[in-house]
């Protein structure tokens, strides 16, 4: 029955892929893959047929001739192996709502406005670079995906030429992807390293910002002398900026981002899970929402307009259900014991981490493949994957090397990040046209980055 899961997964995998083609939303496929696994491996462990494992590497299994305490053990131990993934997962989960309503509230308020205000240039070189700058860094607070949107709206109202646009939102892309690597809070994938106790914050700035920077400026300073970037770009500079935004705009973008910051100081401070961060600065923003005036005549009868309530309604809720079925995916998978490594069983992802580790000896050559491989596959999983492959200690090198692997090889491909779907479905970009003129640059940036890191992570004693 254990290649009943182990199908049932790739099949899944495979339409999460193939989304495009098979016109169907990925949340779908990660829900019933999710759903259907842990109901293959419960109905196996209830018959005596699966052993599962937990995070101590404490193996369960139902047999004949279990005494009532021993049978009662076990089938504890499967009951609180998957309590334990739902637990991890839900602190994701609660801390990506949170994460998302923050941003929603202050776009409710206009804050992103603000923003426009930065961007007062004609030159194309000087617009590629003041972009690339603000994804990489607006990414690190507010995530790569939500950075790529803001930016994507920003070039709509300064650059007009569809086929210039596509170059700037392509090269943001890969600056808002880079950007995300090196801040707890700038990917799903850095997130889940963060909370899963892998990485902590201080180390993954201190390690990754600067192969992230090297990753980001090696393709923008190669695309500053290509054609494309070459010349003036019409930039409506006398538009009155102020009227567009709000009251409360400039207080709700700064109060926003702060309280998002303000997250891994928290966990810092307290050694709490960083979801109860998110949670206080949530609230925070949204007692100030409450009671800000972000019109001159501001009355109850507008009020819902900025109401945390909308903003809620606007949050992408089949992107949380797709991590929820994609991780318990994922979590099925590592607690399935398919068989043993020097006489201790092992869960199905271990195994593979160590077949993995015997035919490539070099970590590095197998973290950059994961990078690689997020350009085709999803890096959640991948991520997720690895999380359940390897058992190295907090602030290892393995670890903030697939945060960086995964965050950034996502660019070689549109379709390889979060922040690449979302360029390629509001701008339409064709694929094989990012395949000939941005992967290559990508490829560089992530290459470059990834040699940086090695020399930069033996510098620091990184081990």
């Amino acid at each position: 029955m254990d290649t009943i899961i182990i199908a049932t997964f790739i099949i899944g995998y495979l339409a999460i892929v193939f989304e495009h083609p098979l016109h169907l939303d990925k949340t779908v496929p990660a829900l019933l893959m999710g759903a259907i696994m842990w109901a293959v491996l419960a109905v196996g462990f209830h018959e005596g047929i699966f052993s599962v494992i937990d995070t101590h590497e404490h193996a369960f299994k139902l047999v004949d001739g279990l005494s009532e305490k021993d049978y009662k053990i076990n089938k504890y131990g499967f009951n609180n192996t998957l309590l334990h993934h739902l637990g991890k997962t839900a602190e994701i989960l609660i801390f990506l709502i949170g994460a998302m309503t923050i941003v929603e509230i202050v776009d409710l308020h206009r804050g992103f406005e603000v923003l426009k205000s930065w961007v007062k240039t004609k030159s194309k070189k000087k617009l590629l670079w003041i972009i690339c700058i603000l994804a990489f860094i607006l990414s690190a607070i507010i995530d790569n995906l939500t950075a790529t949107i803001v930016l994507i709206t920003l070039l709509r109202k300064i650059c007009h030429d569809r086929t210039d646009r596509l170059w700037f939102v392509s090269m943001a892309v890969i600056a808002a992807n880079a950007g995300g690597a090196w801040s707890p809070i700038g990917d799903v994938t850095t997130t889940m390293l963060w909370i899963g106790e892998k990485v902590s914050a201080a180390k993954l700035i201190q390690y990754l910002v600067v192969p992230s920077l090297v990753c980001f400026a090696v393709p923008t300073i190669i695309a500053s002398f290509l054609p494309a970037f070459q010349g003036e770009i019409k930039v409506n500079t006398d538009t009155d900026l102020e009227q567009k935004e709000l009251l409360s705009s400039k207080r709700m973008l700064y109060l926003g981002l702060g309280m998002i910051v303000f997250v891994p100081v928290f966990k810092t401070l307290t050694h709490l899970p960083p979801y109860l961060g998110m949670m206080l600065s949530l609230g925070v923003v949204w007692l100030v929402s409450e009671y800000i005036h972000p019109e001159e005549n501001f009355d109850k009868a507008r009020k819902h307009l900025y109401s945390p309530h909308k903003a809620l309604s606007r949050i992408e809720m089949s992107s949380i259900l797709f991590f929820l079925g994609i991780l318990m995916a994922v979590a099925a998978l590592e607690s399935l014991v398919v068989g043993a490594m020097n006489g201790q069983e092992v869960g199905a992802l271990r195994y593979i981490a160590e077949i993995l580790n015997n035919t490539i000896p070099n970590q590095d050559v197998v973290v950059m493949l994961i990078g690689v491989a997020s350009a085709i596959i999803d890096n959640v999983p991948l991520v997720a994957a690895s999380m359940g492959m390897y058992t190295e200690a907090m602030d290892t090198k393995l670890w903030h090397f697939i945060a960086y692997a995964a965050g950034t090889g996502g660019s070689m491909l549109i379709i390889g990040s979060a922040a690449g779907v979302a360029a390629m479905g509001m701008e339409k970009i064709d694929f094989i046209w990012y395949l000939k003129k941005i992967s290559w640059l990508a490829f560089l940036g992530f290459a470059a980055g990834g040699v940086v890191f090695v020399g930069w992570a033996s510098l620091l004693g990184l081990g």
